[in-house]
């Protein structure tokens, strides 16, 4: 991964992991144990889901140019479609609190989607790649 995509990555993934840790202590506090739990497991599901369509959408961006912003949002909809099937499956679980998890699941991807986009906007990023053999003028062996 080049460097412009880790850090857009640890961007985005930073500032959701801390919102996921704050949701875990509210929530663990709130609705005890199976609170906490929710928030942690809602927080690694954001993360993993946002991280894998971010590293997709990167590898599509060099092979597939062309395709880019159809891809994209192409893989925000799916995203949120998993989300919500995800939030389906788990909606009457004992494993966690289904409410903390649902919660902070939604928070966290909102937290990411705003954190990548500010990290996205930051980055200077080349819309066309230089190309490195026309840095020099080429000598034709007139002189004039």
């Amino acid at each position: 991964m080049p460097s412009n995509d880790v850090r857009i990555l640890l961007q985005a993934a930073v500032p959701t992991a801390a919102v996921g840790a704050i949701a875990a202590v509210v929530s663990g506090v709130v609705a005890g144990g199976k609170g906490a739990i929710g928030a942690v497991v809602a927080t690694v599901v954001v993360m993993l889901f946002m991280g894998l369509g971010l590293y997709v959408l990167q590898r599509t961006a060099k092979s597939l140019p062309h395709l880019f912003q159809a891809m994209g949002l192409m893989l925000y909809a799916a995203q949120i479609l998993l989300l919500f099937i995800f939030l389906a499956a788990f909606k009457n679980t004992t494993l966690f609190n289904p409410r903390s998890f649902a919660i902070t699941l939604v928070v966290g991807t909102l937290v990411w989607i705003a954190a990548q986009t500010r990290a996205h906007m930051k980055a200077k990023i080349l819309y066309v790649e230089p190309d490195k053999s026309d840095d020099k003028p080429e000598k034709t062996g007139h002189s004039s």
